[in-house]
């Protein structure tokens, strides 16, 4: 049976512009790892935009939370999330 090699991703080249701070800080650890600098910074990218993602997300569910509890009053949201308010004696 033949095994399937691992995928390799696809590239594409570019150009891109950077601030000083942030291509000397690639540089260097690029030059440490002993990998060229495309690979510390499609790998910089790459978690950039994980975070991203999640924090989009995040955003995404407290807008859905926010528009699935709209109409409801303070006391029925603690009501929902188990927070049994106190009875007010006159």
């Amino acid at each position: 049976m033949k095994q399937k090699s691992p995928a390799v991703p696809r590239k594409r080249r570019t150009t891109l512009t950077l601030p000083v701070d942030a291509l000397g800080q690639a540089e260097r650890i690029a030059r440490a790892r002993h990998v060229n600098l495309s690979v510390v910074v499609a790998e910089a990218l790459a978690s950039g935009l994980r975070i991203e993602t999640a924090r989009e997300r995040s955003a995404q569910v407290v807008r859905d939370y926010q528009e699935a509890f709209r109409g409801f009053t303070a006391e029925e949201i603690m009501i929902l999330d188990g927070i049994i308010p106190e009875t007010r004696k006159h």
